[in-house]
């Protein structure tokens, strides 16, 4: 009894430890690290799907809108901390693949200290900058009022939601996927709790909503380091080692800024887009939110398969095994697009039931419907993109995707979006139709994936390795 008690601790131990990614089968491996990840990313998406969901049974369609109209500000001030979060991952498996404890306790600290400083610029920025944007984005002003609040309250929280987006990805980098996986579903059961408590006990509205999910994060980002510090057998974490040391820091920042820079093109692009939105009525802002939670989960598989492909990437990088980084590429983006393809047909054939999750209101459903068709066939772009570009910042080069990202949501998305608007325009929707919002963006994905196809085939992220790295894979 007690041998088989070991047995199983011993297992829980091996399940919730660190994955070296540098052995075994590619696709095994990638599987075997992004099924975790997916849950958890589907977790994290179901903390803001849950909030709509909430708003709009226990408020209403305006307030629906409200989340929807502040979305894109949130994703623009949180750029930062994705930047550290994505230096973190890659510097960190490429420090784990090659076995260099030193240099991993190292950059381990400086992610943390990091984390805090981008807490402290978000907490102070974030709520001086709300009613100007809002203002700038010609918000409604039914709910405007709506859209402060839920902004605040997240700014004022926002070291909950950056430390366990950095924490999370170190353990991912040290391929740890599942740990995440567990602190992050325990949080969204929190979540749905106290949302439900705030918005329909406490009647605090859209504030409500974004206090619990604020309260929700804190807790993951404890559970985290709780783990992380707990790691001892792969690196142990020194006071000196949370001072900045140049080198250290200027890495991760080198490898994380463009990846920050590249999430803030989008969100920029996003909030251009949403001045747009808010011209065509608060239908078509109900519209974009609800169909915009659909595609958060649709996009999930993707996220996943783009983020466990820069762990893969970076450990093997890291170990100088090149030739195991472009099998895993190939292997990757085979299975990332038979998912995507699957997402698509269910999508098309469900659609108009997942509307119903959202609101009763017959003609928003139809309109919410039609708009994720559109959407729907351009998941398998999506799906290229996302692996291609993962396997590139995995091996350190994380500029050529934030050029792809520029000339794809900057210089197309956002022209054409009102160039369609414009040739679309008529008495139902004199600014123009919805589908310019939707159609440019399936186009821009489609054109995205080329893009990301070519720039990996031109091999342009080897020049980013080191002398050691590439000499490793020669030897």
């Amino acid at each position: 009894m007690e041998r088989e008690k070991t047995e199983v601790s011993m297992n829980l131990n091996r399940l919730f430890s660190a994955q070296d990614m540098t052995v075994g089968k590619p696709w095994r491996q990638i599987v075997q690290f992004a099924v975790p990840m997916l849950v958890g990313n589907l977790a994290q998406q179901l903390y803001s799907t849950v909030d709509t969901i909430v708003v709009g049974k226990y408020v209403g369609d305006n307030a629906l809108s409200a989340v929807g109209s502040a979305s894109p500000i949130l994703n623009l001030m949180l750029a930062l901390f994705v930047g550290v979060s994505t230096g973190a991952g890659i510097v960190v498996s490429q420090h784990y693949g090659a076995k260099d404890r030193e240099a991993l306790a190292q950059s381990i600290g400086n992610c943390l200290t990091l984390a805090l400083i981008a807490s402290v610029i978000t907490m102070v920025i974030g709520p001086l900058m709300t009613m100007p944007l809002l203002r700038l984005l010609n918000t409604p002003a039914s709910i405007i009022a709506w859209c402060r609040d839920y902004l605040v309250i997240f700014f004022v929280g926002a070291a909950g939601f950056t430390f366990y987006n950095v924490l999370s990805g170190i353990l991912r980098g040290l391929g740890d996927s599942l740990s995440a996986l567990l602190f992050l579903t325990v949080a969204t059961i929190l979540n749905i709790f106290l949302d439900i408590w705030f918005v329909a006990g406490f009647q605090m509205g859209v504030a409500g909503v974004s206090l619990a999910t604020i309260l929700a994060q804190i807790i993951s980002a404890m559970c985290c380091l709780w783990k992380l510090l707990r790691m001892q057998d792969i690196f142990r974490l020194k006071k000196e080692h949370l001072r900045l040391k140049k080198d250290c820091a200027l890495r991760i920042i080198q490898i994380g800024i463009p990846s920050g820079i590249t999430q803030a093109i989008f969100s920029v692009s996003m909030l251009v887009v949403q001045s747009l939105t808010n011209s065509l009525g608060e239908m078509v802002i109900a519209c974009n939110v609800i169909v915009m939670r659909v595609d958060g989960f649709a996009m999930m598989p993707n996220m996943t398969f783009g983020n466990a492909m820069s762990v893969y990437a970076g450990q093997n990088v890291g170990a100088g095994k090149l030739k195991r980084v472009e099998d895993g590429a190939k292997q990757g983006l085979l299975l990332a697009v038979c998912v995507s393809a699957a997402i698509t047909v269910l999508l098309l054939l469900m659609g108009h039931h997942l509307m119903r999750l959202f609101t009763q209101t017959e003609a928003l459903i139809e309109l919410s419907t039609r708009m994720l068709r559109i959407l729907a066939v351009g998941y398998i772009a999506i799906a290229v993109s996302q692996v291609l570009g993962g396997v590139m910042r995995g091996a350190g080069d994380t500029v050529t995707p934030m050029w792809l990202s520029l000339i794809s949501t900057v210089f197309l998305r956002i022209p054409l979006a009102y160039a369609l608007a414009w040739l679309t325009r008529g008495p139902e929707y004199p600014n123009g139709r919805p589908e310019a919002l939707f159609g440019s963006m399936l186009i821009t994905w489609t054109i995205g994936a080329g893009l990301h196809a070519i720039a990996y085939r031109s091999k342009v992220w080897k020049r980013k390795l080191t002398e050691k790295q590439v000499t490793q894979e020669t030897m």
